[in-house]
């Protein structure tokens, strides 16, 4: 063997080396397993005056109305219910892998309720006291949890710079997220809202979203589809909230509390499978319905 092919070797069994140890320094960590059953200290009951019951002709959706991103609206859908607006009215616009569009008393998208449209709520202030659950600390941005809403926010570190004290904070449009449908202006949201199939971005801080189904979304996704559907459209029979049910028949709920142990463990898990395509909406939070 002459000296060179002795040096060829020596630098390709060098190289080959290297690169093994590379490939140790980089490869992804083991997923954590996925975590213990919660205990009882894991769980929240969501507050029934924020909880709307929607009975569909294909089964039970249950929303939880989160007023912390979206006061407005969320009073809006929480009377409108109390009245008996949306008894009876059609999803009149399904898009698969997209959303639910329903609310509208003339069912095509046209009509609205006798009350003033509302103002947009796109962004919303996050303060020291709004119950914010952390996921993702991106330096300039924070991804949590507020409830059952996903959302996205400035650092906290800013806040001490502001009026306020607090910074904005927007929902990301995972599946099952509720928004507000609304017309060109953005400030003109009434009646009719939208319950999405699957993930959506680019809704976001474009339409105000204020709320998320917890259970039921297996029946967001079996309505009928069309734009506009056509006859029979799927239909909202009875739409109550959860505190006007009498107690005897109101279902018995709580959900998973995002700043719980088993949330937080959930969380690891789902951020080791994901890895660099993390997205706050791979997380399933669990609902228990009786």
């Amino acid at each position: 063997m002459t000296l060179r092919t002795v040096l060829l070797a020596a630098a390709l069994a060098a190289a080959c080396a290297a690169s093994a140890q590379a490939q140790r320094k980089t490869a992804a960590p083991p997923v954590p397993p996925k975590p213990a059953a919660p205990t009882a200290a894991d769980w929240r009951t969501p507050d029934p005056n924020d909880v709307v019951v929607i009975d569909t002709n294909k089964g039970r959706i249950i929303l939880e109305l989160v007023p912390e991103v979206a006061p407005l609206f969320s009073d809006r859908v929480r009377q409108l219910a109390r009245e008996g607006f949306y008894d009876g009215l059609t999803f009149f616009r399904v898009i698969e892998d997209f959303m639910d569009q329903t609310g509208d008393p003339e069912n095509r998208g046209t009509g609205g309720s006798s009350q003033p449209d509302l103002k947009a709520e796109f962004l919303f202030r996050r303060g020291p006291d709004t119950p914010f659950a952390l996921v993702q600390d991106q330096s300039v941005a924070e991804i949590g949890f507020i409830k059952s809403v996903p959302v996205s926010t400035q650092s906290m570190m800013l806040a001490p710079m502001t009026r306020d004290g607090k910074i904005n904070g927007y929902v990301l449009y995972c599946a099952g997220v509720a928004g507000a449908a609304r017309g060109e202006d953005e400030n003109s949201a009434n009646s009719q809202f939208f319950l999405m199939r699957a993930a959506f971005p680019r809704l976001e801080r474009r339409y105000t979203a204020f709320g998320r189904v917890i259970a039921g979304q297996e029946v967001v996704t079996a309505i009928k589809t069309g734009e506009p559907v056509p006859d029979p459209q799927d239909r909202m029979e009875r739409v109550r909230v959860l505190s006007d049910i009498p107690e005897k028949e109101r279902p018995k709920i709580r959900v998973i509390d995002p700043a719980g142990k088993w949330f937080k463990a959930e969380v690891a898990r789902a951020i080791a499978a994901g890895g660099a395509n993390f997205s706050a909406c791979d997380i399933q939070i669990p609902v228990e319905v009786k």
